[in-house]
């Protein structure tokens, strides 16, 4: 069958676009280079993504200018009012030999000019506008105890989830060494089952052993594989770049890390500040809404002229100033401005209440990151004891195996209780430095 020449081209083309689309999805499919990120790294480009600590940062600004438009409400409000005011003339019977006047009683003219610049205002004897403008400083102060508290708990989250991988990366390795300490050991089996030195069945056991170390480290790695994604979402990397750690041993706790940290500087935590200037702003918004209730001054300056003409001489005329000042008084609002004022009361309370509930429960937090910290720091010296002396009881069990002189459930027993205590040390050195982690965020180191 012959083929013409513009199916051929076709043919080409489709070709051309699957084997480019196959490049595209190995080229997506590779993962990056490892990338090793310390402890600082991390935080700091975490500080930098798309997080609520961002978005605390933006509502600070809008706080900000919600200061800026209270300290503007006592300067006056400027405004150009150039009008045209056009009136038919009077229907009714006019004198001869008079001008004819417009239609409307207050008309000037029928066609009038206006060109006015105008100074607006309120004279704050209420004391309103001062009470708004601390109530918008309160809130700024708020908006700020707030962004901080934000950067704080983006940056504990992220050293959680940078040492949750620590562990994780730990866990895996371990259990690579624990792989290939069954496996070795389940190869001296075969050679003594092969010798005739050792029962069958002690092949069984050392597979049944291997299998398992086998099946925990499949394990360990896609834990690792989702607590590293869980490092991801905080640094904003992709999915195929690949993220390597501080290894969780060299992480041994000073003795004297745990003495910078005090239970007074719980006080200074940015949360109690945001509640106690929550609080304060409730108690202006009280004093706001009893400010409705008193009288209030208003002014206006108008400078410019009101002409029937605009020629220049008829302009000059009729240019001048007028000032205007007026008393607004409050008479009756059944009962408005007096139900604001229990809501500030009742919000004021309400905050008052949650600083007091904050300030036991961050005290209790702390206590209980410490005394975590300090047991795990004992744990952690118990457990590199233990761990040497399980090393050495492993070693003598294997011994004793190959001389004919033990069963094989005593180096089973024994593989066993070694990755037991490398477990639990890799976890103290966990809990210890999450504990810290906690401790810095609590006291603001």
């Amino acid at each position: 069958m012959k083929v013409n020449s513009q199916t051929k081209n076709i043919f080409l083309l489709c070709a051309a676009v699957l084997i480019f689309g196959a490049g595209q999805f190995i080229e997506a499919q590779t993962p990056s280079p490892t990338k090793y990120i310390s402890r600082e790294e991390a935080v700091r480009l975490s500080l930098l993504q798309a997080s609520n600590f961002q978005q605390a940062r933006l509502n600070e600004q809008i706080a900000e200018q919600d200061v800026f438009l209270a300290n503007k409400a006592f300067l006056p409000k400027i405004s150009a009012n150039p009008t045209v005011i056009l009136t038919s003339p009077t229907l009714g019977r006019v004198t001869a030999g008079t001008l004819r006047p417009p239609s409307f009683l207050g008309a000037n003219a029928i066609t009038e000019y206006q060109g006015l610049v105008t100074a607006s205002g309120e004279i704050d004897i209420s004391g309103r506008l001062q009470a708004n403008r601390r109530r918008a400083n309160f809130l700024l102060q708020a908006a700020k105890a707030g962004t901080e508290t934000s950067r704080r708990n983006l940056i504990n989250g992220t050293e959680e989830a940078y040492f949750t991988l620590a562990l994780a990366t730990s866990q895996r390795d371990s259990a690579e060494v624990n792989l290939q300490s069954a496996t070795d050991f389940e190869k001296l089996t075969k050679l003594l089952v092969d010798g005739g030195e050792i029962a069958p069945v002690d092949l069984l056991r050392a597979q049944v052993q291997t299998a398992t170390r086998r099946d925990e480290l499949e394990q360990a790695k896609v834990n690792e594989r989702i607590t590293a994604d869980n490092l991801r979402l905080y640094l904003g990397f992709d999915a195929n770049q690949e993220i390597a750690v501080s290894e969780l041993q060299t992480l041994i706790p000073d003795p004297s890390e745990l003495a910078q940290f005090s239970v007074s500087e719980v006080a200074n935590r940015p949360e109690l500040t945001q509640i106690q200037s929550e609080t304060n702003a409730a108690k202006e918004d009280m004093k706001i809404a009893k400010a409705e209730r008193k009288p209030q001054l208003t002014y206006s300056i108008d400078g410019g002229f009101v002409s029937d003409s605009l020629r220049p001489g008829s302009i000059g005329n009729t240019t001048g100033v007028r000032a205007t000042v007026g008393v607004s008084i409050p008479l009756f609002d059944w009962g408005a401005s007096k139900s604001r004022q229990k809501q500030a009361e009742l919000r004021a309370q309400i905050s008052e209440n949650s600083r007091i509930f904050a300030e036991r429960q961050f005290t209790t937090q702390f206590n209980s990151n410490l005394a975590q910290a300090t047991s795990a720091a004992s744990r952690i010296r118990t457990l590199a004891e233990n761990i040497s002396k399980s090393e050495k009881i492993l070693e003598t069990a294997i011994l004793r195996y190959r001389a004919g002189e033990t069963q094989i459930i005593e180096v089973t027993d024994a593989q066993t209780q070694i990755i037991i205590q490398r477990n639990a040390l890799l976890k103290a050195i966990y809990d210890y430095r999450i504990a810290v982690s906690r401790l810095r965020l609590a006291t603001g180191k």
